[in-house]
């Protein structure tokens, strides 16, 4: 493939458990057309040409690592569930040597289009950003943080939808979870980010006003179709990708 971002690294988090997928399997696991969900990112990332990616895995890991076992991806235990930052931060010692770009990606959400990835990157080194939240508009944006940015496409803040103001709450653009960093930005931006939240987790989200507040410049790119960027929480929604995929 002409163009294979080979100075791209992923990590893909998978530790979850998926409670309210109501099973013991990790929820990365449940299969999707026949193979798991993680498979399907992997698949996707590795039809890029990056040859570097990080499953940080946790909930029955020894299922997760068995089933891929030999396939040129590597694994990361997160012990704790402490949040996606702390998830991220586990990788930290795999990409010590590392200076380039890294995808960061949910093992929950199969439909990410390799294309999409490609330009996310594209956008993000074009624009000399430290990160890039790849962002989608939703017709409903219910449950979602939300998008504050300027007219440049930089991105001011990430709102929670339990901190948004009424204003803000009319927003329909979202944080999808999937974010292109600077290697070096990443990780020194992760060191301060504290679990000042009610659940006292560490926020990847979280490092993206960190960056800004350095003078760092973040972006936003928004995909065209927001129904690739959704995750699976719950049986009922994977059997409608599962509807959507055929």
């Amino acid at each position: 493939m002409a163009n294979k971002l080979d100075g791209t690294a992923a990590i893909i988090l998978a530790a979850g458990r998926g409670v309210r997928m109501e099973s013991d399997l990790p929820k990365v696991f449940h299969p999707l057309a026949g193979k798991p969900m993680l498979e399907h990112v992997i698949d996707t990332v590795k039809s890029l040409g990056i040859s570097k990616i990080i499953v940080v895995v946790g909930h029955k890991k020894e299922l997760i690592i068995d089933h891929f076992k030999g396939r040129g991806v590597e694994f990361v235990e997160q012990k704790e569930q402490l949040g996606t930052g702390h998830a991220v931060m586990q990788a930290e010692p795999y990409l010590k040597d590392f200076t380039g770009n890294v995808l960061v990606l949910a093992g929950d959400v199969p439909l990410i289009r390799a294309a999409t990835l490609r330009a996310l990157v594209d956008f993000h080194m074009e624009r000399h950003s430290s990160a890039t939240d790849l962002t989608a508009e939703l017709p409903d944006a219910i449950n979602y943080g939300r998008i504050i940015r300027n007219q440049n496409g930089m991105i001011l803040k990430i709102v929670e939808k339990k901190d948004a103001s009424l204003e803000e709450l009319k927003i329909r653009e979202i944080n999808t979870g999937t974010f292109c960093f600077d290697s070096k930005a990443l990780f020194s931006a992760l060191r301060e980010v504290k679990p000042e939240n009610a659940q006292k987790e560490y926020y990847l989200t979280d490092t993206i006003e960190i960056l800004r507040s350095h003078g760092m410049p973040v972006f936003a790119y928004l995909t065209e179709n927001y129904k690739e960027t959704l995750g699976v929480n719950t049986r009922a929604e994977l059997a409608e990708m599962e509807k959507q995929l055929r």
